[in-house]
């Protein structure tokens, strides 16, 4: 990383990097997703499946900013460090859990589930997470090939909850 003086004073250090998770080694990403899971769980359990949608939104145009700025100072195109990507396109992983399994709150096989076939996605790429990945730059490059890793992860699994579910998640 190249010297970003200041760096630990600025709001989009912090964010981009998963409230440092992502300065964890080895493998910042799966650190960045297990923090996220970490994260949505009490939201869940405060705001319900609602809370767990507000802060999936707000982190994608917050994402994009921080990440965009993180590039900028450390003039790096995607650094390994930066993880709120991973928390987007991990909590956007749960909401069907949040959203079909209400009302039994404790935790379960089905966050695993969701937390190895995110994950999966995002170091496997499949088409079109690969090609995003490669062909959007910046700020919202970081974001969007991790933001339809979710997205796939979510459908999986709402496809696995639908057949298979029981209890909840959260």
């Amino acid at each position: 990383m190249n010297d970003w003086n200041g760096r630990y004073k600025h709001p989009a250090f912090w964010i981009a990097t998963g409230f440092g998770s992502g300065l964890l080694k080895p493998a910042p990403g799966t650190w960045g997703t297990l923090a996220a899971v970490l994260i949505a769980w009490p939201i869940a359990h405060l705001a319900g499946a609602w809370g767990v949608l507000a802060i999936t939104i707000l982190s994608v145009p917050i994402g994009i900013w921080a990440a965009q700025v993180y590039n900028e100072r450390t003039g790096t195109a995607d650094s390994g460090s930066i993880v709120i990507d991973e928390f987007s396109g991990m909590w956007i992983a749960l909401l069907p859990q949040a959203f079909m399994m209400p009302g039994i709150n404790q935790p379960g096989l089905w966050i695993l589930v969701s937390f190895i076939l995110f994950r999966l996605l995002d170091i496997i790429k499949p088409w079109p997470i690969g090609w995003l990945d490669k062909n959007i730059k910046g700020g919202l490059g970081v974001m969007i090939d991790d933001i339809v890793a979710g997205v796939m992860a979510a459908i999986i699994m709402a496809i696995l909850l639908s057949h298979w579910g029981y209890g909840d998640l959260f």
